[in-house]
């Protein structure tokens, strides 16, 4: 009995040991089938794309200097009082300041009158003489011609300012006093600048940038502008004048840039701006970021060539944004692979997952 239960024991002993051999086959064969020694890659197709480098620059909206214009009255006088101070928005006729006209223009202007005054009763005596047969028609027209210089006197001493004893000197359209270059209780000359004046809706940007980006602007570039604080708005521009030479105490080079009509209602005078300046277009092949590598040698994509991962040095030319733009052997047709790229090396065998179109 004994000898049968050990002979059973051992039995059930060596199947054991068979059955834990075999299934430790089994599993070694399906680990061998799993690893094909290829690398799962995510591709793409390279797009050929226009790039735009893109030149940051600073400065502040200011009137536009080609309709900026300096207020002046055409006789000399005293200021009597200010009706509106520097950086203020104004409207059509409204006072900007009084004037108290030059004592010298007020006595002609009264000259004047007189002259007209005589002028007018001599030609009104010479026609009733010339109904009587008393003068000639040749002193009539004596007359006539007396009246029409005294009349042209006249008018231009009341232009001088002469003929009011208090001048108001209005705003010629809406837009903003931009500097007063005369305070109360002043006199001043004939012709003399009183004011500066832009006109509304007349904004331009005064910009600057690093000497080093200067080559690369022309005029009409496209520009973004958007003021530094407050709005959010973005009005586009363009270039209209790049400075040849470097300014003195900024050290950059100065840059003006047209602005919309209707950025007049957002910005002010004065007010600090920044902007976006798209420089003259290129045509690269277009990449996910994750696509371009770098070792030493420089930039480097990967590419699916007949089942293998195949090096391609690339120049990286526009490195903005999730989306680059690269130089390099690459063509439309050739998979370039964006996922899995880190763990390559060149000739490596790699199974191919497209990437959905953007």
């Amino acid at each position: 009995m004994n000898r049968f239960l050990l002979t059973n024991a051992a039995l059930v002993a060596m199947l054991a040991l068979l059955g834990g051999c075999g299934s430790g086959g089994a599993g070694d064969a399906d680990d061998a089938a799993d690893v094909s020694g290829q690398v799962l890659v995510t591709t793409t197709l390279p797009i050929s794309q226009t790039f735009h480098d893109t030149i940051q620059a600073w400065g502040n909206a200011v009137g536009d200097p080609h309709r900026a214009t300096n207020i002046s009255l055409g006789h000399g006088g005293l200021v009597g009082a200010l009706d509106a101070v520097a950086g203020q928005h104004v409207h059509r006729g409204q006072a900007l300041l009084h004037v108290v006209p030059d004592p010298v223009a007020r006595n002609a202007y009264r000259q004047a009158e007189s002259a007209w005054t005589l002028a007018s009763g001599e030609f009104k005596r010479t026609e009733q003489m010339v109904a009587q047969h008393l003068a000639t028609q040749s002193q009539l027209a004596t007359a006539r011609k007396a009246l029409d210089d005294a009349q042209a006197g006249l008018q231009a001493q009341r232009a001088l300012g002469g003929g009011a004893a208090l001048e108001v000197v209005s705003a010629p359209s809406d837009g903003v006093v931009t500097a007063l270059d005369v305070n109360r209780g002043d006199r001043f000359q004939a012709g003399a600048a009183l004011m500066s004046f832009t006109p509304a809706h007349e904004l331009i940007a005064r910009l600057a940038v690093q000497p080093e980006q200067a080559p690369r602007l022309r005029p009409d570039m496209s520009v973004q502008v958007q003021a530094e604080y407050g709005s959010d708005e973005v009005w586009k521009g363009q270039v209209f004048m790049v400075g040849q030479s470097i300014d003195a105490q900024t050290h950059l080079v100065p840059l003006l840039v047209t602005l919309p009509p209707d950025a007049g209602n957002t910005l002010v005078a004065g007010a600090a701006v920044r902007a976006s300046i798209d420089t003259t277009g290129y045509t690269a092949w277009a990449l996910p970021r994750d696509a371009v590598l770098h070792d030493d040698k420089g930039d480097y994509v990967f590419t699916v060539d007949h089942g293998n991962a195949k090096r391609i040095d690339v120049t990286l030319k526009h490195p903005a944004g999730d989306t680059v733009g690269v130089e390099g052997a690459l063509d439309a047709k050739t998979p370039v692979i964006v996922l899995g790229n880190y763990e390559l090396n060149d000739g490596d065998a790699v199974r191919e997952q497209r990437e959905p179109s953007k």
